[in-house]
């Protein structure tokens, strides 16, 4: 099977080399697709440079629409037989590739989803707060589409192609990771696992972009797709 990985990048100047490198090392990535939603770091001009010498392929959006628009656009394009969600900023490790694809080589599996909740892997210990509304978010989720899943807002996402034609996703931010949620569930032919994932998560110092404003889109977004879409 292809392994795809898509990388929507905003502003990771100081990562994105590394986060490239760290998917080029697993020797499971086929295929690189990176996504620069009109960074105004520095990114977006370092990204022809970066493709030529480790082999990868970027679109570049004209305008900064957001994460999902980003993780949209990668699907387009992308020719995999399992697609990997990879974020550029280091919080996930590409180091785990081998055990989240696992379940769909094996045929287990459509979707596998890269637990921070499992317990098992390296956590950093920071924002409580954070937590709090992941644990929410995800309670909803279950409570919503009758499932039992543990990290409904993992950016570890990973689908056989199968699934990713037929999800029409139409989110541009950070309610992507709601609304795939949400579709995957609300088809009950998926077969969902879930694998322990580590997490390094970032502080806003250190340039985490999501924050709380975030949570209250993503109750919205597991609602509508519920109930009316």
């Amino acid at each position: 099977m292809k392994i795809s990985v898509i990388v929507p990048v905003y502003n990771e100047i100081k990562f994105i080399e590394e986060i490239i490198k760290r998917i080029k090392n697993t020797g499971l990535a086929e295929e690189i697709i990176v996504v620069d939603d009109c960074s105004n770091d520095g990114t977006k001009e370092i990204l022809k440079e970066l493709s030529l010498k480790y082999g990868f392929t970027v679109y570049y959006q004209k305008e900064h629409r957001g994460k999902g628009a980003a993780i949209r656009t990668g699907f387009k394009h992308t020719t995999g037989d399992i697609i990997i969600i990879q974020d550029a900023d280091l919080e996930y490790d590409p180091k785990e590739y081998g055990e989240l694809i696992k379940p769909i080589q094996e045929g287990l599996a459509d979707v596998v989803y890269g637990s921070r909740m499992m317990g098992g892997k390296t956590q950093r210990v920071y924002m409580f707060w954070h937590k709090v509304g992941n644990k929410f978010l995800t309670f909803l989720t279950n409570i919503l589409y009758n499932t039992t899943v543990s990290d409904m807002e993992t950016g570890y996402k990973v689908f056989h192609k199968d699934v990713i034609k037929n999800l029409n996703l139409k989110s541009d931010g950070f309610s992507i990771e709601p609304e795939i949620t949400a579709k995957i569930f609300k088809n009950n032919k998926y077969r969902v696992y879930e694998v322990p994932s580590s997490y390094h998560g970032r502080t806003y110092k250190e340039g985490k972009k999501i924050t709380w404003r975030q949570g209250f889109s993503a109750i919205a977004a597991l609602i509508w797709y519920r109930f009316f879409d």
